[in-house]
């Protein structure tokens, strides 16, 4: 696979909790979203997505499982033991990876919480999702009173906004990683279960022309903000590379809707990560 790659921080001074990794000889590739805990002292979720990301690697290099849900379960497993780590107050993140299997002639792919995979192929374009989140949120009334409020011209820094958004927090707490519960949504943390909520899914090589793994703060730039078709989004990492795609979506975001009154979010800018995958030699 040639893989070409963008990071960018949706703050001005934060560092992004965004990660991209891939392994030595270009077959994995893994992107995800970190999410810290309460205090925001230090940015721990992009410690553990980094570390995450590490395991991830490392796990795969130490067994070839068929699953990767198998793999993400022993990476999970590892770092929660090694850093004592404890559901409900250990940090988080979300994740996606593409395997390519020369020998096989296969991709595979894996996505847990809102870090999506496009696929390009004879078939057109298939977006390979994981839901659960995005249904959860949508069914709070929490959601519409946000966009209401934006809409109405709040901003992102007025009070009844911050709450709100801790109000959508709150709720999505109620319902992460529990098994047995219909609204839950899953996502890596210290419960390494999650693995096994994964959604997955496999191509011949033959069929693939290019991939696109991103989390959802480089997502935004098709779903919700309509800057691109997935079509032109792919092309447009073709022509300018995916870190000056992320930076026309940040610049987007600060400049034309900065008070979110186009697109209703929980804050101005997310972090952003974006993985542009092609098969074939390098040129």
């Amino acid at each position: 696979m040639q893989i070409a790659t963008g990071e960018l921080s949706g703050g001005d001074s934060r560092p992004s909790e965004d990660r991209v990794l891939s392994n030595a000889d270009s077959t994995v590739v893994v992107v995800l979203d970190g999410v810290s805990t309460v205090t925001e002292d230090t940015p721990r979720g992009g410690w553990y997505a980094q570390t995450l990301g590490e395991e991830i690697l490392a796990a795969h290099e130490h067994a070839h499982h068929l699953d990767l849900r198998t793999t993400l379960y022993e990476a999970l497993t590892t770092l929660t033991t090694e850093h004592k780590l404890l559901p409900g107050s250990a940090p988080a993140a979300t994740v996606a990876i593409v395997r390519h299997r020369p020998q096989d002639h296969m991709v595979d792919a894996l996505v847990l919480c809102d870090t999506p995979v496009a696929v390009w192929g004879h078939f057109g374009v298939e977006v390979l999702r994981d839901e659960r989140l995005e249904a959860l949120v949508h069914r709070s009334p929490d959601r519409e009173k946000m966009s209401d409020q934006l809409r109405g011209g709040c901003g992102f820094t007025a009070p009844e906004h911050l709450r709100v958004v801790q109000a959508l927090r709150d709720h999505q707490m109620q319902h992460i990683n529990r098994a047995g519960d219909p609204l839950a949504y899953w996502v890596a943390s210290a419960t390494p279960e999650a693995a096994h909520r994964a959604v997955v899914r496999s191509w011949p090589e033959s069929e693939i022309r290019r991939l696109l793994v991103m989390t959802d703060g480089a997502q935004a730039g098709v779903e919700p903000y309509g800057l691109w078709s997935w079509d032109e989004y792919a092309n447009a990492c073709e022509a300018i590379g995916p870190q000056q795609v992320l930076t026309t979506i940040h610049r987007y975001e600060h400049g034309e809707d900065p008070h979110g009154v186009q697109h209703p979010r929980y804050k101005i800018s997310d972090d952003k990560a974006l993985a542009y995958i092609t098969f074939g030699k390098a040129a």
